[in-house]
């Protein structure tokens, strides 16, 4: 495989206001991705995960270091990627299919192969029925599922995801973290996944990223060997929970 994220000694600084002394978030990073894996972020809470992703998306700038996509650097966002914010942020005047389409008009427009392109996404998300209701009328796990759709529907290269399942109830995550299993396996993107539950980081990965105590760098870098498609049976398997204890270790042992 290609590597399609690359970070090399990356820092990232958040300058401090009224006299306040500057905060380094992010110290040393390396990291490299390859194209069309599926790939989650954890460390202790305050690391700088969040962070680190917006970074990579472009909309943090950092001050040391580079970042790379494809062996260009990161100036800025760039439609090659697309974030799943933790808050679906839809908006509440516009319909589901609106909101799906909305990046997409103004980007190109909505011609025929886009409009297709957006039923086949609102019927792998699961939401054919609901395209002309309104957020407000969709549980959180529906509007969640709006919102990666929205996403995708620009058809970046790079998925990134901000714990998009932290604000749903207990088995609508599982239920989320299924479905997305499988819109990975169907895209092929490459996804970037923070999170703090490293159960569901496990369970999602071909790779789980260790990142240390702020500020942050990346302790270990974990490959998880279990084989797919994954139900949520693996997910409560002894070797996902196997993965989970090494994790938990290596985020819990002094730097």
């Amino acid at each position: 495989m290609s590597r399609k994220i690359v970070a090399r000694d990356v820092a990232i600084i958040y300058r401090g206001k009224n006299g306040q002394e500057a905060v380094v978030a992010c110290n040393g990073i390396d990291l490299e991705i390859e194209t069309g894996t599926f790939v989650s972020i954890v460390g202790p809470s305050g690391c700088g995960k969040t962070t680190l992703l917006y970074a990579l998306d472009g909309l943090l700038p950092i001050q040391r270091g580079e970042i790379s996509v494809d062996g260009k650097a990161i100036t800025g966002p760039g439609t090659d990627r697309a974030m799943v914010f933790q808050a679906a942020s839809l908006l509440p005047w516009r319909t589901v299919w609106d909101n799906i389409t909305y990046g997409l008009k103004l980007q190109s427009g909505l011609n025929e192969p886009g409009t297709t392109k957006v039923q086949t996404l609102i019927d792998l998300v699961g939401l054919r029925g609901f395209e002309h209701r309104h957020p407000s009328e969709l549980s959180g796990g529906m509007q969640q599922r709006a919102n990666l759709a929205r996403a995708l529907a620009v058809d970046p290269d790079i998925l990134l995801l901000d714990e998009p399942f932290a604000s749903v109830d207990a088995q609508t995550r599982e239920k989320l973290q299924v479905e997305l299993t499988e819109i990975w396996a169907r895209t092929r993107k490459t996804m970037v996944f923070v999170t703090h539950d490293i159960g569901e980081a496990v369970f999602l990965s071909d790779q789980v990223v260790v990142l240390s105590a702020r500020p942050a760098h990346v302790r270990a870098i974990i490959k998880i060997e279990i084989p797919r498609p994954r139900s949520l049976e693996t997910k409560h398997s002894s070797g996902v929970q196997d993965y989970v204890k090494q994790v938990w270790n290596l985020i819990e042992s002094p730097n």
